[in-house]
């Protein structure tokens, strides 16, 4: 494959994985805020089924960037894949086992305080995936920029 094709895939996951991170994160918002509990249960249930979607996602990106940059993990490089281990390590140990109670719980009405307690714990390991995984993405548009700045000259 060649390294262009490679790079869009890079992005395309990356960009993936923040988005399904955001829309997991506004849902559960705006359903705890406004919702029925049916609609909160609903809620849960969907996220729990597309989070097959977000491993994925991760997956194809910390792949490809090994593949993009095998030599280069010093520098901003170090940086970006020091966050997407915490990242992965965050959504196996947190979000992961935490978005299956949460689908159960709310699927049975179980909304007493150690649901809360454990859906606030949620919402913040996934804003620390939301804002690692922007970092990164940030942090490679800029590399991309001074790539593209370089080769200019």
């Amino acid at each position: 494959m060649n390294t262009k094709t490679l790079k869009n895939i890079h992005k395309i996951a990356a960009i993936f994985a923040l988005l399904l991170i955001t829309s997991f994160i506004t849902s559960t918002i705006i359903a705890d805020l406004l919702a029925t509990p049916q609609l909160i249960a609903h809620v849960k249930s969907t996220i729990l089924m597309f989070i097959p979607g977000l491993i994925l996602a991760m997956m194809v990106t910390g792949i490809s960037a090994k593949k993009l940059y095998p030599g280069a993990m010093k520098g901003v490089f170090k940086i970006k894949q020091t966050r997407m281990k915490i990242a992965a390590i965050n959504g196996v140990i947190i979000l992961l086992p935490t978005a299956i109670i949460l689908a159960r719980w709310s699927a049975l009405g179980q909304f007493d305080g150690l649901y809360w307690t454990v859906q606030i714990l949620e919402i913040i390991a996934g804003m620390t995936n939301f804002t690692m995984i922007g970092l990164n993405i940030r942090d490679g548009i800029r590399l991309g920029y001074k790539a593209k700045k370089r080769t200019a000259r």
